[in-house]
């Protein structure tokens, strides 16, 4: 344990940070609504004691609006936290993303597709089955579970990566026309502007299931940081287990792609800056990684929409402005201590 903060001491106060960050974030936008309001909101909708009662359109805009909202970007930062921090030690390159396998690709193709078409309606759908696909042909590319190797998985998702940009590319400037090029920008970017509690639901599942299922494999996890000769050493199937928590990351990012489109830096820079507090054992990097990139994205999506009101920025822009430099301070500091 690093700085001498217990695990369980930085993890409590992350949820509490994240937990009070949920509540005022829905508070901020152009109506004035109190944290009271928020609590008295959410009460009345999930039949507990409310202790006032809002008017109904304040009530709609917490209710149907901020909260589903907030709470889908507090999911999608803790699953792309999650799932960058499990592919920087499955491929051990810690410039690794949840993006690595070439998912972003394959579900901004299929988004495009959809909204050059003008169903955006499917969209979830379209972009979901398009990084699906990414996956099969980045793990088809790379060769059989008996021989995947993190260098070859790397290479073999930026090939899919590129073809689907390639494609994405394509699609544009072959179709779109009038605004849709604003929603496909938008979309590209990353945006939660459209976040329903369908996304809740869709965003929660995959989470819930698969970014705990990849918080409980902590163990072989330390082994892969080892390095593949010692984690079979411990009796660990390297290349069996290697792809299957492959296919969980991408099942839990072409999940949240679904929802919110690809934003950049959660995944990258989050799993860095929580390894300076709690080293890298994962089952306490995991858990933290959770909660600081709920807290994270929560934040960055409440400065878009809140900078340039009425204007809304696409959450990816701010992402990459405040990850950017966040990571490359880090890249400085681990250069000085091994310098």
């Amino acid at each position: 344990m690093r700085r001498g903060l217990p695990a369980w001491a930085a993890f409590t106060l992350a949820a509490l940070v994240l937990l009070a960050s949920l509540v005022v974030a829905v508070t901020i936008g152009p109506a004035g609504i109190a944290p009271a309001d928020v609590w008295a909101t959410i009460a009345h909708h999930v039949g507990l004691p409310a202790p006032g009662t809002l008017s109904p359109l304040l009530d709609g805009i917490v209710w149907e609006l901020r909260l589903p909202r907030v709470i889908t970007a507090a999911l999608v930062g803790a699953g792309l936290a999650v799932a960058g921090a499990v592919m920087q030690t499955l491929v051990r390159n810690p410039l690794a993303d949840p993006y690595l396998l070439g998912l972003s690709g394959g579900a901004s193709l299929g988004a495009v597709a959809v909204l050059v078409l003008g169903i955006s309606v499917l969209l979830p759908v379209a972009a979901f089955v398009g990084a699906l696909a990414a996956l099969v042909a980045a793990l088809t590319l790379a060769g059989r579970t008996s021989t995947l190797t993190p260098s070859r998985t790397v290479l073999a998702g930026l090939a899919v990566g590129q073809l689907a940009a390639a494609g994405t590319s394509f699609v544009i400037f072959w179709s779109a026309t009038g605004d849709s090029y604003r929603s496909i920008l938008a979309w590209l970017m990353g945006s939660l502007a459209g976040a329903e509690w369908s996304s809740v639901a869709i965003a929660g599942v995959a989470v819930g299931v698969v970014a705990t299922g990849l918080a409980l494999a902590s163990r072989p996890l330390d082994a892969f940081a080892l390095g593949d000769t010692a984690a079979s050493a411990l009796g660990i199937p390297v290349s069996r287990a290697r792809w299957a928590m492959l296919v969980a990351v991408a099942l839990l990012t072409g999940a949240l792609v679904a929802v919110s489109g690809a934003i950049g830096f959660v995944g990258l820079t989050v799993p860095h800056a929580v390894r300076l507090v709690v080293g890298g054992g994962h089952r306490r990097l995991l858990a933290l990684s959770t909660v600081v990139g709920a807290t994270f994205l929560v934040w960055a999506d409440t400065a878009a929409r809140a900078m340039f009101a009425p204007r809304e920025l696409p959450v990816g822009i701010v992402t990459a402005f405040v990850g950017a430099p966040v990571f490359a301070l880090l890249l400085w500091r681990r250069r000085g201590r091994e310098a």
